[in-house]
């Protein structure tokens, strides 16, 4: 069996620590804007908590990888050209990258850092990874959640990159990386603005019985009954109502979240150099039991002994979990 990095979320400075004291191999953050696809008001660091998060980070033996992993629109560059030159004067040790344009900036300029291709590139078939490395030097291809354990094997003999795998955290719509349902409502970009249900555009209303109404620009996608706890205001995961379905159904996706855990050993197996967990918009508590438990997990599998995760369901969304096509695909 291969060694598996396990790669973290920080959200916020508070997190990356919590994330590497919980025994993170590396942490993945970003900077407050739209050069990455969590840029949400509270959440990601300024210049300097970034320089602090490296050295609290390599202070202790973790990575910390940056994304920059929106697509710049035109003319609009130098957000992330200034981005990717900060980061590398403050030591990251790789870039996790979505656009072309921001790839070869970096190989160009600072070709001793590592780049890593982001899953909203949705590169997932030999052909468009082999183009990555070739092009631009990539060394590490995150996989899109589309793919069966064979297919992840048969994949990393045919790439000559490393593999990172997503184990938990959100499930995501299957073509990651080409949303366009909060354009749709708000008309601004997840992979553009990094902003997903803009909070300033979600509005809660009570009506007279308790019951909740979620409305994300003009259009209302959830409502809960007064004993129901309301999910997280996400368009793709609404509940929506018309004449035939008045009680409300998910028209796109219903919340769950992956987890991963059972296929650990076979996805080590298959190959997978570094597991993802999902979640920089999650608590300091959720950073360190998830990953804590992950850590754990890992190190039993590497020392040949049974791993214990069966609590983490508690961690999901809606308490629900899914291993999607890790098994097997029900779509074509």
């Amino acid at each position: 069996m291969s060694l598996a990095e396990l790669v973290c979320p920080a959200g916020t400075p508070a997190s990356l620590r919590t994330a590497v004291d919980a025994g993170a191999d590396a942490v993945y953050c970003g900077y407050q804007n739209a050069t990455n696809a969590r840029n949400f008001p509270g959440l990601n660091f300024t210049p300097d908590e970034m320089a602090r998060g490296v050295s609290y980070a390599h202070e202790r033996g973790a990575k910390v990888l940056l994304a920059l992993n929106t697509y710049p629109r035109a003319g609009e560059f130098d957000l992330w050209r200034e981005g990717a030159d900060l980061g590398a004067r403050l030591g990251v040790d790789a870039f996790i990258v979505a656009d072309i344009g921001v790839a070869a900036h970096i190989a160009r300029e600072h070709p001793e850092k590592r780049l890593h291709l982001s899953v909203q590139a949705a590169a997932a078939s030999p052909d468009a990874i082999c183009y990555y490395v070739r092009e631009f030097g990539v060394k590490r291809v995150v996989l899109p959640r589309i793919l069966t354990i064979p297919e992840i094997r048969k994949l990393k003999s045919e790439i000559p990159c490393e593999i990172e795998t997503f184990i938990f955290g959100n499930h995501g719509l299957m073509v990651e990386g080409r949303c366009s349902l909060t354009n749709y409502a708000t008309g601004l970009s997840t992979n553009m603005d990094g902003v997903c249900s803009p909070a300033h555009l979600v509005e809660y209303v009570k009506d007279d019985a308790g019951n909740l109404s979620t409305r994300l620009g003009p259009y209302t996608i959830d409502r809960f009954a007064a004993d129901e706890s309301a999910g997280y205001p996400t368009i793709c995961k609404g509940r929506y109502c018309n004449e035939v379905r008045p009680e409300g159904y998910y028209a796109f996706e219903e919340p769950i979240s992956l987890n991963l855990s059972r296929l650990l050993p076979e996805l080590i197996d298959a190959g997978v150099n570094a597991f993802k967990i999902e979640g920089r918009q999650r608590s300091k508590a959720y950073v360190r039991k998830v990953v804590s438990a992950f850590r754990a997990a890992v190190d039993d599998i590497r020392a040949g002994r049974e791993p214990k995760l069966a609590e983490l369901v508690a961690l999901t969304e809606g308490q629900k979990q899914t291993e999607g096509a890790f098994q097997t695909k029900k779509w074509r």
